[in-house]
């Protein structure tokens, strides 16, 4: 490889990871190439992307961006699956993967710039996603108005029953 195809390969992972919210750095050697697969297909399904690069050129891709942090961290064969929507799934994406696999291990992440061990990782892949966050914000607010109408239909219920006793009342 020379010059101009790595400064086009830093310039190309500088980019992917400078917008992404985490980046989940694993040791992949020895995963079959089935395994490898099925690994990129999840991480594409949770919004990111699985690179892997030369740890020199990750080293030299990292600098300057919000990951710089682990930067520093790269050691053997890494493989860097970076997120670009929401950080959970890709979490869970990634640590489903680590404990069905024999062969890959979780070594650390970044989520903004903050660096996380795998323990902190799995913690995170624990919390709900953000569309199970915004389903439980919008029935949340919808508990409100819905409360709010059933609390003045038993009002008006109770008027009602009142009038139809009186009205009974007077007819006997």
């Amino acid at each position: 490889m020379n010059r101009d195809e790595k400064a086009a390969v830093i310039a190309r992972i500088k980019s992917t990871v400078s917008d992404a919210p985490i980046a989940v750095v694993s040791d992949f050697k020895g995963m079959p190439v089935e395994e490898m697969t099925q690994l990129r297909v999840k991480i594409r399904a949770a919004g990111g992307e699985l690179v892997i690069v030369k740890n020199t050129l990750a080293r030299i891709a990292f600098t300057g961006t919000k990951h710089e942090a682990i930067k520093d961290m790269f050691r053997e064969n890494c493989g860097v699956a970076v997120g670009h929507e929401d950080p959970v799934a890709l979490a869970k994406a990634v640590t489903d993967s680590a404990k069905t696999s024999k062969t890959l291990v979780i070594k650390h992440a970044s989520l903004e710039g903050q660096v996380l061990n795998s323990r902190q990782l799995e913690d995170l892949a624990k919390l709900p996603g953000k569309q199970e966050l915004l389903a439980m914000t919008l029935g949340t607010l919808n508990a409100v108005p819905t409360n709010f109408v059933s609390l003045f239909g038993n009002i008006i219920r109770g008027l009602l029953y009142a009038l139809k006793a009186v009205e009974e009342k007077k007819a006997a």
